[in-house]
């Protein structure tokens, strides 16, 4: 009779261990999946509140170290704070053309690795062309080849380059699913003396978590020349 008081026992208990552990992983599988799930209709579900936004502009700046006043680029850094990906993305991508006082950050490195520019620092996007500044392009712009076939060139032109382009102006708006950014902008050629501007509006459409370029309005560039001195 003890004997078999004492199988049964054994049985007992080994009964409420494999229900135990049998539910430790149901509840950690559960967990995951909820978490995933929270995570994917997040993205799946973000609405784009319909705005106007002037993200970039140019003023005159005091430098206090050297002494004098320079034109510089201005950045809305409140705007910045309460961006959505999307947004993210379609400055992102224009800003990636086109520079922005892009400096070393440092010496500069043999593989141009450490080019800090100011959209892109003030997106939190890291250096220019660097694996977090593609990287996030390529995840949103994952279903527009043409749009991943212009980022294999991306630039790393610092400011003080004989021929270069820069932003005068950057406004963001937002309608429903579409994100167009619309700039301003000149370019100069200090060697030939040649300098140019236009302005242009690149449209983007927004689906789901995913952004394509849709169509570029662009001006007619109008170009002028200037004595170098040499």
């Amino acid at each position: 009779m003890t004997k078999y008081l004492y199988i049964l026992t054994l049985v007992f208990l080994a009964s409420c261990g494999q229900t135990n552990n049998n539910s430790d992983k149901f509840e950690g599988v559960n967990s995951d999946s909820v978490s995933e799930t929270v995570e994917n209709t997040s993205v799946k579900n973000l609405q784009l509140t319909d705005k106007t936004v002037k993200f970039l502009w140019r003023a005159d700046k005091y430098d206090e170290a050297l002494k004098d006043t320079f034109n510089s680029i201005f950045i809305d850094e409140d705007f910045c704070k309460t961006i959505t990906d999307p947004e993210r993305a379609a400055l992102g991508y224009v800003a990636t053309f086109i520079g922005n006082e892009c400096w070393w950050d440092g010496e500069g490195k043999d593989d141009r690795s450490n080019l800090k520019c100011k959209i892109l620092a003030a997106l939190n996007l890291g250096y220019q062309c660097s694996d977090k500044h593609l990287g996030f392009l390529r995840q949103w712009f994952k279903d527009d080849k043409k749009s991943l076939k212009e980022l294999e060139n991306c630039p790393t032109t610092p400011y003080t380059a004989t021929i270069q382009d820069t932003f005068d102006e950057i406004t963001l708006t937002v309608k429903g699913n579409e994100i167009s950014v619309f700039f301003k902008a000149n370019g100069v050629n200090t060697r030939e003396g040649d300098s140019w501007s236009w302005t242009e509006t690149d449209h983007f459409e927004f689906d789901n978590n995913n952004i394509k370029l849709i169509k570029k309005d662009e001006s007619k560039v109008k170009r002028d020349h200037f004595e170098t001195g040499e």
